[in-house]
């Protein structure tokens, strides 16, 4: 047995990874696949896109690597959280598409919750947000506007899952999800580690349609045969952001890493009790190993890298995300310019659902470049005050920040990133971090790896930005971001509020 595969479901490609003993890449496959829009403010998948996607990916990678089955030690999988997928038990048919986590349908509900009351009761059992981001919400509306759902789901023939669930499901036919995506559907309570009957009243979701809850690191089932030609066992799940984690090795608490993908996720290791914020981040369970259960805090940031794909697609001032870098290294600085992309509303700290995305500070000598610096930047600035809020939350002092995803290849937003934090961001030399981390998960759970510190031991740095403004300056110019932000804030609040 020479590999771990690891499954990645991302929000707009699927991807299968081959990594050997050492944890380095093999081989990587990616497949991109349809998102639809079908109102403003609406995202939806095709759960037969990711399926047919991700299991394209898996074969594509083993026939490229020239090997088989026989040579996997397991599977892994990890996936875009949050987004929600409802099927028919008995023919596997998914009910219609899966709302993503990025769609703001939801939004006045969440309002009419918290006008009654019940964010306090959310935040104590979930530690979450009451907001539209997570798979509650979604899943109600879902039972509410989707013709006969209601009434088949109370008849137990309709099963929920996040996208982790559904690829499981597919693969093996057991319904499960392990605690790190279960705490992110506002239906768990993280204390307890069980689905919440409480919860479950509130959003009026039948029990039976929900997964078995099985730990991150350990054998749920053999993926059928007829998928790989042989029997591989699945034995690692985890949410990306918190896979992420677990393959930067931020094993113990205070450290913390920030990843640059579609979104940006900033998560520190928060020990073993789930940890309270004062300041708008959630709490969250990374990962169950055995019967040890460790937590995280995090701050989500909606527009990362997608806010460089606007920049491409909504705009067309580059061709490719890639070019973003010299644009915007051809003019010294972003002339005044502040891009607040706050397209679907804000994240934390904030969790503005009705901010809008915002440019303040144009004048005429404004170019594409300038905007281009300031989209960049503005990636930075969101991440540096998810920093500032964790550091408040865990009083502990951060020493260094470890960065991923596909933006992580930007030098001068790390360089920027590093200044804005005033505390070295370091890359390491594998930067396929959440694919690495669901593998781990997997590999420890097979014996392919004996233990954690053997993980540890292979995590590298590939490079260290090191901060190198004056902390009046970075103050100074994280009060400018404020008010920027100020200038987003309740833009599309609805006529009736």
């Amino acid at each position: 047995m020479r590999y771990i595969l690891a499954l990645d479901q991302g929000t707009t490609s699927s991807r299968a990874i081959l990594f050997d003993r050492q944890g380095q890449v093999v081989r990587i496959a990616q497949q991109e696949y349809p998102q639809h829009f079908p109102q403003p403010g609406w995202v939806e998948h095709d759960p037969l896109d990711i399926w047919n996607s991700q299991l394209a990916c898996a074969r594509q990678v083993l026939a490229e690597a020239g090997t088989d089955a026989a040579d996997v030690a397991a599977i892994g999988i990890t996936n875009q959280r949050e987004t929600t997928v409802v099927w028919d038990r008995r023919t596997g048919e998914p009910l219609c598409h899966a709302i993503v986590w990025q769609d703001r349908r939801t939004a006045e509900l969440c309002d009419d919750l918290r006008a009654a009351g019940k964010a306090p009761l959310v935040q104590r059992k979930t530690g979450l947000e009451l907001d539209a981001y997570f798979s509650a919400t979604k899943l109600q509306w879902l039972l509410t506007h989707v013709p006969g759902a209601r009434a088949r789901a109370e008849r137990g023939e309709l099963a929920f899952g996040t996208v982790d669930s559904w690829l499981t499901y597919k693969l093996t036919g057991r319904h499960v999800t392990d605690a790190s995506n279960a705490a992110r559907t506002m239906l768990f309570n993280i204390n307890s580690l069980r689905w919440d009957p409480e919860l479950l009243s509130l959003f009026g979701v039948p029990a039976s349609m929900l997964p078995e809850v099985v730990p991150s690191s350990g054998i749920v089932a053999d993926a059928d045969p007829a998928w790989f030609g042989r029997a591989i066992p699945i034995a690692g799940i985890a949410g990306d952001q918190q896979a992420a984690t677990f393959g930067q090795a931020c094993h113990r608490r205070g450290m913390v890493k920030n990843t640059y993908g579609t979104g940006c996720f900033m998560l520190m290791h928060a020990g073993d009790t789930p940890p309270q914020s004062h300041n708008r981040l959630l709490a969250t369970v990374g990962w169950t190993v055995g019967n040890h259960t460790d937590y995280l805090l995090e701050g989500s940031v909606f527009m990362g890298g997608a806010t460089v794909q606007w920049l491409r697609d909504g705009l067309g001032i580059i061709k490719q995300s890639a070019d973003v870098e010299a644009l915007a290294l051809s003019v010294p600085d972003s002339g005044g310019v502040m891009l607040v992309p706050a397209f679907v509303g804000l994240g934390a700290p904030h969790w503005d659902a009705y901010a809008r995305g915002t440019i303040v500070g144009m004048t005429r000598g404004t170019t594409a470049a300038h905007i281009a610096r300031a989209a960049v930047e503005a990636i930075a600035y969101q991440s540096a005050e998810l920093l500032a809020a964790m550091q408040k939350d865990a009083a502990c002092v951060v020493h260094e920040v470890r960065a991923d995803g596909g933006a992580a290849r930007n030098d001068l937003l790390m360089q920027f990133q590093a200044d804005l934090l005033g505390v070295p961001v370091v890359r390491p030399q594998v930067t396929e971090t959440t694919a690495l981390g669901a593998a781990y998960l997997a590999g420890l759970a097979v014996g392919f790896w004996s233990s954690r510190d053997e993980i540890a031991a292979q995590w590298k740095s590939e490079r260290r930005f090191e901060p190198q403004l004056p902390a009046a300056r970075r103050d100074e110019m994280m009060a400018r971001w404020s008010r920027a932000v100020a200038h987003a804030r309740a833009w599309a609040v609805p006529e009736h509020h």
